[in-house]
């Protein structure tokens, strides 16, 4: 299946199950998962079994993978490293968001071959922003090419702690601001230079592998705080994403001892 073919049935789910619950959820629509703020909607599920029934038509030999199926069978995630050919789904990335109202959410997907990432895509539902990786062809945004904006200004991050928030590492880096808690916002804030770096404390599959792999194709680095690319097989506590190599460097200078 293309890669604009996939995108075409992003859109689609989106638009069947996803859209029209927007500020429509009933309480029963809605559970915890591991936690208060690990939520998981009706349109989560629904969407991920869409498009987990669509890819495996298409690619019958693919172990196809979601968010939710891990959460009911982490062994899946063990599988994913090893396989031939397998495709990622993040069927609503930023649910709490979705949940409250607002429009930071998207659907991530991402393809791997043999443990890298090939393919990367992320849908905007609320803003109509389709993001296209392909492994050594590049990013595109809405079929047109990006050019990160620059700043004259010291790195500038974002991150989902408090206590990094606000952080300059000491004078090194502009202070820390406030992730949007969507991965599928987050990295295009990276990607359109709006931000520098992004440091993330978990490295699930399914929030990284296609951001990741967009972040690298416009320039930028995707490593754990180890200094390791990151890949389908990362599991190290910690991920650091940058828009340059010497902006990662002074990023994980400044950030390192935050979370040793």
């Amino acid at each position: 299946m293309d890669t604009a073919a996939i995108l075409e049935l992003i859109k689609e789910t989106a638009e069947e199950v996803i859209n029209p619950r927007f500020r429509a959820l009933e309480r029963a629509d809605v559970e915890a998962k591991t936690s208060p703020d690990d939520l998981v909607t009706i349109a989560d599920r629904e969407a991920e079994n869409l498009l987990s029934s669509a890819l495996r038509r298409i690619h019958p030999d693919a172990l196809v993978i979601g968010e939710e199926a891990v959460f009911a069978n982490p062994e899946l995630r063990r599988k994913l490293p090893g396989a031939e050919h397998a495709f990622v789904i993040d069927p609503i990335d930023g649910t709490r968001n979705f949940v409250e109202g607002r429009r930071e959410h998207g659907v991530m997907l991402a393809e791997t071959r043999s443990g890298v990432t090939t393919r990367g895509w992320i849908w905007q539902p609320r803003t109509g922003r389709g993001y296209v990786a392909e492994k050594g062809a590049g990013l595109r945004l809405n079929d047109e090419p990006i050019t990160p904006e620059r700043h004259d200004r010291s790195p500038l991050g974002a991150s989902s702690k408090t206590h990094v928030q606000g952080f300059t590492g000491g004078g090194e880096l502009s202070p820390v601001v406030r992730s949007l808690f969507a991965c599928a916002f987050d990295y295009p804030r990276v990607l359109h230079g709006e931000l520098d770096f992004i440091h993330y404390t978990k490295v699930m599959p399914w929030d990284h592998l296609a951001g990741s792999l967009m972040v690298v194709e416009n320039g930028g680095v995707s490593r754990t705080m180890n200094g390791a690319d990151y890949t389908a097989a990362s599991e190290a506590n910690g991920l650091l994403v940058a828009r340059d190599p010497e902006i990662w460097e002074t990023a994980h200078r400044c950030l390192d001892g935050l979370f040793s």
